[in-house]
């Protein structure tokens, strides 16, 4: 995106200092990213333990979500969206700022999952959840093997899960609901190593992309890394989770 406007900078950097770069580099994006997390936990326990706030986001009367917890459901995809298409025209701040109230949005609206599902299912997941993402992490910024025809195929597959999911929202099949979780662990397991593989190989060339732009590029690359996470824990919880 940024290399021709700075293919003079890049070429003097050494191999010693490009692997310094791409190490501050992904640093600063699992840094961002353990925030978010962070961010979103706090969020999600606060709203669940607050009834109050649970309320702000229910309808008691329909038990169906209020005009506000449609928008805390719906406003999530809205930042991912903007945050991706409005990268060359925000400035590093606001892609901060945006990531951040997106992290708390999140929160707010996985704070359902505190009131389904028992505190030790959660917990316990989270612990899975977090090995696996660990390993496939390791394995995407360690391993020699070329990922990319991986990432294409693991893209079509979360294209063709999404509208499996789409159908089942209104053919209610408990067996298909299953063969999605299935694919879903699958796919979100190989998308974490060839997401770390694709931002290790972005971070190696962070020196000629500017500062603001390095930012804005890490911030970038924890929303990716946030979002495999938390979608590989939402289709574990369904496995692993024991409801109320």
């Amino acid at each position: 995106m940024f290399e021709d406007n700075n293919r003079n900078n890049y070429g003097s950097v050494t191999g010693a200092d490009a692997g310094v770069i791409t190490r501050t580099f992904m640093s600063q994006v699992f840094t961002w990213m353990t925030l978010a997390m962070i961010i979103t936990a706090g969020t999600a326990w606060w709203f669940a333990s607050s009834e109050a706030a649970i309320r702000s986001l229910i309808n008691v009367e329909t038990g169906g979500l209020s005009p506000l917890g449609w928008i805390v459901t719906l406003a999530p995809l809205g930042f991912v969206l903007l945050m991706s298409f409005g990268f060359q025209k925000l400035s590093a701040l606001a892609m901060t700022l945006l990531f951040i109230a997106f992290s708390v949005l999140m929160g707010m609206s996985l704070s359902f999952i505190l009131l389904a599902y028992t505190a030790a299912s959660v917990f316990k997941t989270f612990i899975v959840t977090a090995g696996m993402f660990g390993i496939m992490a390791v394995t995407g910024y360690t391993t020699k093997t070329d990922l990319t025809k991986f990432g294409s195929i693991l893209m079509m597959g979360l294209i063709g899960i999404m509208l499996a999911m789409l159908v089942n929202f209104f053919l209610h099949s408990s067996s298909l609901e299953y063969i999605i979780s299935i694919l879903g662990v699958l796919i979100f397991t190989g998308l974490t190593a060839y997401d770390v593989q694709r931002l290790k190989k972005i971070g190696a060339g962070a020196g000629a992309y500017g500062e603001e732009n390095a930012k804005k590029l890490s911030i970038m690359g924890a929303l990716t890394l946030y979002l495999d996470f938390i979608n590989l824990f939402l289709f574990l919880l369904r496995f692993m989770g024991d409801r109320k």
